[in-house]
């Protein structure tokens, strides 16, 4: 049977006070038993200090990390609204397909309008041109720079009114009285005013987009709890903190309805410029094709528009869920 040591405290002489030796027994740690050693075998190796530690293993990416990593994003919940969205647009095709297969007449006619087969012939044939992709990339370019900078002033001017009351008696009378001129009827005045084409579908579509987001931002500020204003400036916040801190957050859900809003408005205004007054462009494609009398390119023109405006708003809806992952947690979010 082995024996079990015995760790022995030394106590200085004369100091045999019990409290003293049990902290001496609390603090003092017994020696690590040596394992025993057989004959002939070499003793072990005394351990490294710190500078022979072992090297850092860093960690690879690999096919089956990614996979999983993008497998937890997938729930149910998002696959059931997948499927809903493609069930919405595959009866929308449906509907289409019907209508033109049997020339369906009843007060809406289908009697000229192109089958989808048709009109996928027209994108095989005019995919293989650059006609069609520069005008895409020329519509994309103008929603892109009239939207940014309507986001540019409406925003920070959106909550300048709605923080001040001064700065809204001052600039509202002005907007009420600018915002309900559609943004096609600004076509004649924007080519008086900007020196070329280019610059005049931009403004147009700076409008359309400018007075959406600047209300719902209006709306935003005026929604917000002042409770937390007052927090604030309890804590100290001045006005430049008060804004980029407490009104800007508070806002954002409003911001955002205003920008995929004004995305819409946008693509309405800048279609109809470039009906009237363009030489490129998604909308310029499809009223020459109007004027052709070229109905599968009408169709595909129409598509183009509407896909388009899709994936604008699909980016808006995703920017803003990145930049206010809170509401996942709001009564009707995800989590």
């Amino acid at each position: 049977m082995a024996r079990a040591k015995v760790a022995a405290i030394p106590i200085p002489a004369g100091q045999l006070d019990p409290h003293r030796i049990v902290e001496s027994m609390m603090t003092s740690t017994p020696e690590k038993p040596e394992a025993p050693v057989a004959e002939g075998q070499a003793a072990p190796a005394p351990a490294a200090g710190p500078a022979a530690a072992e090297p850092e293993v860093v960690p690879t990416l690999s096919f089956r990390t990614v996979a999983r990593s993008l497998l937890k994003h997938v729930t149910r919940d998002r696959i059931i609204t997948l499927l809903l969205g493609c069930i919405s647009i595959g009866a929308l095709f449906l509907v289409w397909y019907l209508g033109t297969k049997y020339r369906f007449e009843f007060y809406i006619r289908f009697k000229n309008v192109p089958t989808p087969a048709e009109v996928f012939h027209q994108l095989t044939q005019v995919g293989l041109s650059n006609k069609y992709l520069v005008n895409i990339a020329i519509s994309v370019r103008r929603i892109l720079t009239g939207f940014f900078i309507a986001i540019a002033i409406g925003v920070p001017l959106g909550l300048l009114i709605g923080k001040y009351e001064r700065v809204r008696d001052l600039c509202m009378p002005c907007v009420e009285i600018l915002r309900p001129i559609p943004a096609i009827a600004w076509v004649p005045m924007s080519i008086m005013l900007w020196p070329n084409n280019e610059a005049a579908i931009v403004f147009i579509t700076f409008i359309g987009a400018f007075f959406p987001i600047l209300l719902n931002t209006i709306h935003g500020v005026h929604s917000l709890d002042g409770v937390l204003v007052r927090a604030g400036r309890c804590l100290g916040a001045n006005e430049a903190q008060l804004f980029w801190n407490v009104i800007l957050p508070g806002s954002l859900p409003h911001i955002f309805t205003g920008l995929a809003v004004g995305m819409g408005v946008a693509w309405v205004s800048l279609i109809a410029a470039e009906m009237i007054s363009g030489q490129f462009g998604v909308g310029y494609f499809t009223w020459e094709a109007y004027s052709l009398v070229d109905y599968p390119a009408i169709m595909l023109g129409m598509i183009t528009i509407g896909v388009l405006g899709l994936a604008c708003s699909g980016v808006i809806r995703l920017v803003g869920y990145f930049l206010m992952p809170w509401l996942s947690y709001a009564p009707g979010g995800n989590r």
